[in-house]
């Protein structure tokens, strides 16, 4: 495949014109809608499929249907034409008095206990200025970092930070979180290991929370009794309250969603519940001056 002929015939009406083929099941219907004439469509089509040396689609009787390879085409061609109208609507933006983007990622403990407050402040100060915040584990965090998908990011402390630039952002706690009437619901405190005998809700294996219990649990010399994962706080929070197990959420998480459904958080007595989350960017130096306010306004007087 040659990459200069490919270039070509990449352009975005033939990348729309392929995602409504897709999606009408027809070429036909998907010129229509595109404002193509027919021939000039299956001409595109033609072209795309001769440069990429594949067929896109199957032509069957029930409807055109992908290939393989017009399956990875697809994931590109939407993603390629979501940023083209995000490009769009930021620099429409940008007349509308929008001064400046900043694309931050954060795991979901920062996401949940800290940074609503602290970007509410920024933007007070800063209207002019957006915020584009995703939701990643830590170590995607980091990995998005260093792909360049974002300016700023917030992971823990226990993560890899390669060779990002590192300063602390906050701290958190660890907590247990029981059901009413649970054996060690009016413990002021408890070591992990102790609470082992029990089952656990989890959240998804790749958080930096899961990763941690899973790893006490191994030193104590256990497997951890994981019942179920879960993608958030709050379901960790129902599940308990469901009795399918015990879990572990840091402590302002608990109390924004536990206590108004009758649980009950213990404070862990091992050290690694005492965690520290990190303000991480790729190079100080290279930041935007917008970006810069924003990594100076969350680390506030840290070193």
């Amino acid at each position: 495949m040659q990459l200069n002929n490919l270039i070509r015939r990449l352009d975005l009406v033939t990348l729309q014109l392929f995602v409504a083929v897709h999606e009408e099941g027809s070429l036909t219907r998907a010129a229509a809608r595109e404002s193509i004439a027919l021939s000039a469509a299956s001409k595109r089509l033609n072209e795309l499929e001769s440069a990429l040396g594949s067929p896109l689609f199957l032509r069957q009787a029930r409807g055109m249907q992908l290939t393989p390879a017009g399956e990875t085409l697809l994931h590109h061609a939407r993603r390629m034409l979501f940023n083209l109208e995000k490009i769009g609507l930021e620099l429409g933006e940008h007349l509308q008095g929008v001064r400046g983007y900043v694309r931050m990622l954060a795991n979901l403990s920062a996401i949940i206990q800290f940074l609503p407050e602290d970007l509410a402040e920024f933007s007070g100060h800063h209207v002019q200025i957006k915020v584009d915040l995703e939701e990643r584990p830590s170590n995607g965090v980091v990995q998005g970092l260093l792909d360049g998908v974002a300016d700023l990011g917030i992971c823990s402390g226990d993560c890899d930070t390669r060779e990002l630039h590192a300063v602390r952002y906050t701290r958190d706690q660890l907590v247990l979180v029981v059901r009413e009437g649970h054996a060690l619901a009016d413990q002021p405190r408890v070591a992990f290991a102790d609470t082992l005998e029990n089952d656990f809700v989890g959240l998804h294996s790749a958080s930096s929370i899961n990763m941690r219990t899973v790893e006490a649990a191994r030193r104590a010399g256990k497997v951890l009794r994981l019942r179920i994962h879960v993608p958030s706080f709050d379901a960790v929070c129902r599940m308990v309250q469901a009795d399918m197990g015990v879990g572990v959420l840091p402590r302002k998480a608990f109390e924004l969603f536990g206590g108004a459904l009758g649980l009950h958080a213990v404070a862990l007595s091992d050290d690694w519940a005492e965690r520290e989350l990190l303000l991480v960017v790729r190079e100080l130096e290279a930041l935007s001056p917008v970006s810069r306010m924003l990594f100076e306004h969350l680390r506030g007087d840290q070193d």
